[in-house]
């Protein structure tokens, strides 16, 4: 009985962790998008009428109209997107990773789409669209510059600012372009913007004063995001202001926090930073925009909150002043990262991991944590990395997902022996038990101590029936995070319908996997996913059902119908996870049978596989007549 309530209790405990994921990560965000309009709405009443720049240190965008935000209340005319890229002259971007145009206009790096990326798993859907200029539906930009000193009347570039490009031709990886603009008062600004292969933009920027008197300037960059976006709402997953600002350490800030955040002195809501050796940026799940400064400048930063029509999110940066003097130049550089969160290009910090990327290439501080490993990073991180590497031998993801699981297997194969062996012993010596209770049906007390005497002499562990289970909980865990987090996944194709590994199977039995025209998630968020009981779990359910089956079949009506229910329970709590997922479970059910089965015969018990199938379906079969 003991070997059955370790297992029961090892059951239990996965369903627990399981129910708790989908209650905490799958559970719909209606309730999320409520409060963040109401957040909205509540800070655009309570905006502070403080004008940006009217503190004694400027911020970053105070120049002249350069960033000032729309009134609370009066929303701008919205445009389609590419009405508003013909609007203004343009610099094309052109790259194999990314395609886009800076705006002439301000200067602004505002178009931007990530070539390789699709919107599904179609290669024919569109582009991924990360940068959009103003007044479309969806702003977001990056904008440098440089902010005068308080009190200062020298005309500097804006928003309305229209440069002129120097020489001709897009921006590649090999032919920087530069930009200059003279406010025809002794100050002349150039900009040179470079990129290179991936997604690592270069700024350059230049003040020559050929005018009367000097002048004082704080360079400054910022990322500007107009309206909440949609997130994924997942308490695994941060989406939104982030960033590894010197000795504060990682900041993770969601929209929410930041529209909630005490007021600034500057204008509108957020927290404030002075520091050294950081970065700054906002984040999707997969898509991210950062400022990566010199890791040696001292920075002003910020994560900022503005209201108006659309909520403005804005991280920035303003650096020590620079004093131009007559017949001298200023000069300051900047970087932005606008792209994919590719492991091998953000950077991995972790032992052997051999992906530097731009966390080493540029020196930079914890750029690997742009991609949400978790605090469990030392068990999400090798389990990429496993994944990774068999993926570049066989050229499938879900091929090496199965590999990594017999990789698995076989680093926790001593253990699992152990328990398995156990498991066997304690088999064995069910007569024994047996007799025990005939032997003193009413002293349970004596009974125990028989039992734990026979434990003892046979060298059996009561509790071994948890491990095999408790072992597969991290790895599914880290499993799960990889395949939820890592770009590399997502779209990952497997073999036949499977598409998209990091997508839960899109085939389900409530149609006949296809045959009938209908889509169960017409029913709804709570119901829906349940519902789409495809291939892969109705497999993943039947492995179980046959581990489950290994055992003896429990004399106790209770457990018996635990053990009955339980594969099917799973079944349709797993059905809407991603299929990676899936299709690792139903093959680590069969290789533990496999070795299961190895065990008992090895420790010279019976393996009841077949006479307890051949049981379940008799007695139905009577029941039936």
């Amino acid at each position: 009985m003991t070997d059955n309530r370790n297992t029961i209790l090892a059951v239990i405990l996965s369903g627990l962790v399981l129910i708790a994921w989908q209650y905490f990560y799958n559970a719909p965000q209606m309730e999320r998008q409520r409060l963040q309009s109401q957040t909205q709405a509540e800070l655009a009443k309570s905006a502070p009428q403080t004008a940006p720049g009217s503190t004694t240190t400027p911020t970053p965008g105070s120049a002249p109209s350069a960033t000032t935000p729309a009134q609370p209340g009066v929303a701008a005319p919205v445009i389609s997107r590419e009405a508003a890229i013909a609007a203004s002259p343009r610099v094309k971007i052109d790259t194999p990773r990314v395609t886009g145009s800076i705006a002439l206009k301000g200067a602004r790096i505002d178009d931007l789409a990530l070539v390789q990326y699709r919107d599904t798993v179609d290669p024919k859907s569109p582009a991924i669209v990360l940068f959009s200029p103003s007044n479309t539906a969806h702003p977001y930009y990056a904008e440098f510059g440089w902010v005068g000193a308080a009190g200062s009347t020298a005309r500097l570039p804006d928003r309305d600012t229209v440069w002129q490009q120097e020489g001709s031709g897009a921006l590649s990886p090999t032919h920087p372009v530069t930009l200059k603009w003279d406010n025809g008062e002794g100050l002349t600004f150039r900009r040179t913007i470079s990129i290179d292969d991936r997604y690592l933009f270069s700024v350059k920027d230049d003040v020559t004063n050929v005018g009367t008197a000097p002048v004082t300037l704080y360079p400054f960059a910022l990322i500007s995001r107009h309206g909440t976006p949609e997130v994924s709402g997942y308490y695994i997953l941060h989406e939104g202001l982030i960033g590894y600002l010197g000795d504060k350490g990682l900041q993770e800030h969601g929209y929410k926090a930041v529209a909630e955040a005490p007021v600034l002195g500057s204008g509108g809501r957020g927290f404030e930073f002075n520091v050294t050796n950081g970065w700054l940026g906002i984040t999707d799940k997969y898509w991210a925009a950062a400022l990566l400064p010199d890791t040696s400048a001292r920075l002003k930063a910020r994560f900022l909150a503005e209201p108006g029509a659309k909520v403005r999110y804005q991280t920035d940066y303003l650096q020590d002043p620079q004093t131009v003097a007559i017949g001298g130049t200023g000069s300051t550089n900047a970087r932005l990262f606008a792209g994919a969160k590719e492991a091998n290009v953000v950077g991995i910090n972790f032992p052997f991991a051999g992906h530097g990327g731009y966390n080493k290439q540029l020196e930079l501080n914890h750029f690997d944590l742009l991609i949400d490993w978790g605090w469990f990073y030392f068990i999400t991180k090798p389990m990429f990395l496993a994944l990774d590497y068999f993926f570049h031998l066989v050229g499938n993801f879900g091929v090496s997902i199965l590999l990594v699981t017999v990789l698995v297997k076989l680093l926790f194969f001593p253990l699992a022996n152990k328990s398995y062996a156990s498991m066997a012993k304690m088999k064995s010596v069910q007569p024994q038990l047996a007799a025990l209770k005939e032997r003193y049906p009413d002293d349970r007390q004596k009974q125990q101590q028989e039992m734990m005497e026979i434990y003892k002499k046979e060298k059996i562990n009561p509790v071994a029936g948890c491990l095999p289970v408790l072992l597969q909980i991290p790895v599914f865990f880290s499993l799960y995070k990889v395949l939820f987090v890592t770009i590399e996944m997502r779209h990952a194709p497997f073999y036949g319908w499977i598409k998209d590994l990091s997508a839960p199977d899109p085939t389900t039995i409530f149609n006949l996997f296809g045959l009938i025209p209908w889509d169960p998630m017409v029913l709804g968020p709570h119901v829906g996913p349940y519902l789409m009981l495809g291939v892969w779990p109705i497999i993943m359910g039947i492995t179980m059902w046959i581990q489950m089956k290994l055992n003896p079949t429990p004399p106790d009506p209770t457990q018996k119908m635990i053990f009955d229910w339980m594969p099917l329970i799973f079944t349709f709590m797993l059905a809407g996870f991603p299929a990676g997922l899936v299709i690792y479970w139903a093959w680590n059910n069969l290789l533990s049978v496999l070795q299961q089965g190895f065990i008992m015969r090895k420790n010279g018990v019976k393996v009841e596989l077949f006479d307890n199938l051949k049981a379940t379906f008799v007695k139905k079969a009577e029941q039936k007549s």
